[in-house]
């Protein structure tokens, strides 16, 4: 049985907020922190939801993104059904809630009314030390109730997850079924498409791999699939019981559906009684990396879905004090360092952070992390979102960092990456295949050439201080040399480029630019030094000391100093030079750092120090960054108030946002990034801190396997990309089995592939289609089958349904920005006549199809193939 001890220490008195239970439920604080938008499950871009209002059951949970991802709870108590989460049924009362409080790895909600107090805890076990742990797609949700008064009370738990959280959309299918396991009952919903890793994009969420809801066998759970408001109801009339034995006919569409599962409490007093429910995510593969697939970390030494809840639920009570023993100290380091309200800032921070990334196994077994540029433009691996991220990386150890690095570092160093400067980005979330943004692998242009350079470095050099070695260097060395050289010979006076404050445009002379450069060189100066290399050593410290002297000189404006090195009476947040002084790099004198803090101190609103001058609109990073520079306490609390008094005071209720106007506390763009990870940067000052937790590294990886190569394909169909291909097409519906292999489909009309609008980047356009919805047919002849895997190449824009001789294989939602390949069954293609027929649906933006059918290459005769 679960031992109780750990609850009561659930409520423990501390500065944060949390008041022991059974000293009364607490009014809510008037000083208490209002995050715009509280993490309930926060493990990984897809696998992530969130309250968007002051009260848990005040509206609908939501994914990051905003769309609907439903979670009720409720509590029954001598007959009465009360909601802590879910906004409806309003038959249902709401119990007052009376605190929320986010942590580090839990969120607790309290709750007062009919003669009980009640808490909720969500805690996502995200503990830095051991990737094993951190990288399971598992959040507790435990329901802890006490007798408010000397009364006993029978209590019931219900708790329920929506269809959705396995879908994109609320109109695809799902299937479910039941999973007993030796210590759990488990429901199981996932889409019947099941298109793994099948598209890339921001605005998506999973639909591939399964949703587990499960509950501990020695609570007796009673479990049911059916509309929410109808279990819902139910369970507040009859209790559990009334759960046995409902299910649907399955598949059914995901907005319609949700798993439940109910539990009884039994008798409560004052003291405090609970029960969980464990809410995990199986993605099956996270990442496709240079186009092999990557299982999650958690997976790698074989583990399935059931594995994972078997350990989740048997290490629970573990996992809980863990987390509770983490959260404590990191709180008490983060408030010691910068005070209570930094260290509210940081907690929520922390979770949306590690919620924006995977960790995923390389073919090693060793971790490799990919962070999601959430919302921005979905870029994955991004340079200029890992920088600022990187101090909550940097605080945690070695494998943590590393883990970031290796794979854009392996990038870098393969044949495909041309440049004499660093990339800026691995591909499109979840498909890291390689740069697409600016000009991608192809051309200079709206590239960040000195911005990425000057990050790498500046990265690569605290983590050589975190290890006090240079060795993990020495394996990019070239790259690093390279970057460097560059930044020598092109930092100081940064040309007409993109940094990282690109929403702003491009922008010569960049004050701020040259100081990340200026910080880069030192850096690699370090590095040499680390390893040896004196005269290296040497040299490039003497040119970073003399473009800093420089810098004073050319960019200093009276009482502050300028934007742009040719622009007088410009200012701006000069974060980059953080670097000087964390690594100690003694290149800037202390006058440059006081003389900004005081122009800041002047310059900022009642929400905090604008960016620039450009316009009141800031970043919230960077401030946290800026606010370090003269490492004085005053003037970092100073600028930190402000940032936390806008996420009190935002009308905005989504995930912190690092981009709004400090006039008006409204966003100006940008949710749920990890970038927020850059309030640790703080921490990092404190070198017994720093070494603390770095030195706490249990998953202590080495050895990464080399970077995938993409596997050699052989076209069987082409595409129009490299051929002349001709499809029979319709944009009116057809009638009858327009996909039958026997179809007429003579009277479509005639056109060259692809099909699509002129304006749809990066496409071909033979024939025009700029309509709702296109059928198309192509028939081809295979004289021979390959022996091997076969798969659908296609470029589609949006929604796709997929048919091979008559046989649905594939639907597609969402759109694609290049030709993904989709592995098809071996049975879809046969020797003699095939057809293709696919509906292509068109929602939004531009729009565009084609298609092609390779063989993935293995020792077998070559096939022969007609049109």
């Amino acid at each position: 049985m679960i031992q109780a001890s750990i609850f009561r220490e659930l409520f423990f008195l501390s500065f944060y907020g949390v008041i022991a239970l059974a000293a009364g439920a607490p009014a809510l604080a008037e000083d208490s922190f209002r995050p715009p938008a509280v993490p309930l499950i926060a493990c990984d871009p897809y696998f992530s939801v969130w309250s968007q209002s002051d009260n848990l059951w005040e509206s609908k949970t939501t994914h990051w993104t905003g769309k609907q991802h439903r979670m009720a709870a409720i509590v029954r108590v001598d007959g009465q059904a009360y909601r802590l989460m879910g906004a409806t049924p309003q038959t249902l009362a709401a119990l007052k809630q009376t605190s929320v409080t986010v942590l580090p790895t839990r969120t607790l909600y309290e709750f007062a009314g009919a003669d009980v107090r009640v808490k909720l805890v969500f805690t996502t076990p995200a503990l830095p030390d051991d990737l094993a742990i951190l990288s399971r797609p598992t959040t507790y949700v435990t329901c802890q109730v006490a007798s408010a008064s000397d009364r006993t009370h029978e209590v019931e738990f219900y708790f329920d997850a929506g269809g959705e959280l396995s879908t994109d959309v609320l109109d695809q299918e799902v299937t479910g079924s039941s999973v007993t396991l030796p210590n759990a009952t488990a429901l199981k919903m996932g889409t019947i498409s099941q298109d793994v890793l099948g598209r890339s994009g921001d605005d998506l969420r999973i639909d591939w791999g399964y949703l587990y809801l499960s509950a501990a066998n020695c609570f007796k759970p009673s479990v049911a699939w059916g509309d929410a408001n109808a279990l819902r109801e139910a369970f507040g009339d009859s209790g559990s019981q009334a759960l046995a034995g409902q299910a649907p006919q399955f598949p059914v569409q995901a907005g319609s559906l949700v798993a439940a599962v109910g539990m009884s409490m039994g008798e409560i007093g004052d003291r405090p009684v609970s029960r969980y429910v464990l809410v995990a995510y199986d993605d099956l593969y996270s990442i496709e990396y240079m186009k092999q697939k990557l299982r999650p970390y958690w997976r790698k030494d074989g583990w399935e879905a059931d594995d994972l809840i078997v350990a989740a639920i048997r290490e629970y009570e573990t996992l809980e004090q863990r987390c509770e023993q983490f959260d404590t100290e990191l709180m008490t380091d983060l408030e010691r360092s910068g005070g209570r309200e930094y260290a509210e800032i940081a907690a929520l921070a922390y979770r949306q952070c590690f919620a924006a990334g995977k960790f995923v196994a390389d073919a090693n077994g060793q971790p490799l992390q990919f962070c999601k540029e959430n919302h921005s433009n979905g870029c994955i691996a991004t340079s200029d979102v890992f920088y600022p991220m990187a101090p909550q990386f940097l605080l945690f150890g070695p494998t943590l960092t590393k883990s970031m690095l290796v794979p854009f570092m392996d990038y870098a160093a393969s044949e495909r990456w041309k440049f004499p400067f660093a990339p800026h980005d691995l591909g499109t979330y979840p498909l890291a295949n390689g740069q697409r943004y600016g000009g991608g692998e192809q051309s200079e242009e709206n590239q960040m050439p000195v911005e990425e350079c000057g990050n790498l470095l500046a990265l690569f050099g605290a983590q050589a201080k975190m290890e006090g070695n240079a060795d993990f260097a020495a394996l990019y060395w070239e790259q690093l040399s390279q970057w460097a050289e560059y930044l020598q010979d092109k930092g100081f006076d940064p040309d007409n480029q993109l940094c990282t404050d690109d929403f702003a445009g491009h922008m010569a002379h960049n004050v701020n630019l040259s100081a990340k450069a200026i910080c880069g060189l030192g850096s690699y100066a370090m590095l040499c030094d680390m390893r040896g290399l004196k005269d290296e050593a040497s040299k490039y410290r003497d040119i970073a000391q003399q473009f800093a002297a420089q810098w004073v000189t050319a960019a200093r404006d009276g009482d502050h100093f300028r934007l742009a090195f040719d622009r007088e009476g410009t200012w701006s947040q000069k974060y980059n030079l953080v670097w000087d002084r964390l690594l100690m790099l003694e290149l800037f004198p202390q006058d440059v750092y006081e003389t900004e803090m005081r122009y800041y101190r002047k310059s900022q609103n009642a929400f905090g120090l604008p960016l620039d001058n450009r316009s009141d609109y800031t970043k919230l990073d960077w401030i946290l960054w800026t606010a370090t520079l003269t490492e004085n306490r005053n003037d970092f609390d100073a600028l930190v108030r402000p940032v936390h008094n806008f996420l009190n005071a935002t009308p905005d209720r989504s995930p912190m946002t690092d981009w709004y106007f400090t006039s008006t506390a409204r966003k100006r763009g940008f949710t749920a990034r990890p970038v927020v990870g850059g309030v640790f940067m703080k921490l990092l000052y404190d070198a017994p801190v720093w070494q603390k937790y770095a030195t706490r590294d249990v998953t202590q990886s080495s050895d990464w396997a080399p970077m995938p190569r993409p596997p050699k394909t052989l076209s069987l169909v082409a595409t129009s990309e490299n051929a002349q291909t001709n499809y029979r097409y319709t944009t009116k519906r057809p009638e009858g089995d327009w996909f039958a292999e026997d179809f007429d489909a003579q009277h479509w009309q005639l056109g060259r592939g692809g099909l699509g609008t002129q304006q749809t980047p990066g496409t071909i356009v033979n024939t025009n289609w700029d309509g709702t919805d296109i059928w198309l047919r192509r028939s081809f002849q295979i004289a021979s089958l390959p022996v091997g895997k076969i798969a659908l190449r296609i470029w589609h824009d949006e929604d796709a349904e997929v048919y091979i001789n008559g046989q649905f294989v594939l639907k597609l939602s969402g759109y694609t920005t290049e030709y993904a390949m989709h592995q098809l069954p071996a049975s879809a293609l046969k020797t003699g006549d095939n057809v293709i027929a696919i509906h292509c649906r068109q929602t939004i933006g531009g729009q565009f199809v084609d298609f092609g059918v390779d063989a993935i290459l293995s020792p077998a005769v070559t096939p022969t193939v007609q049109e």
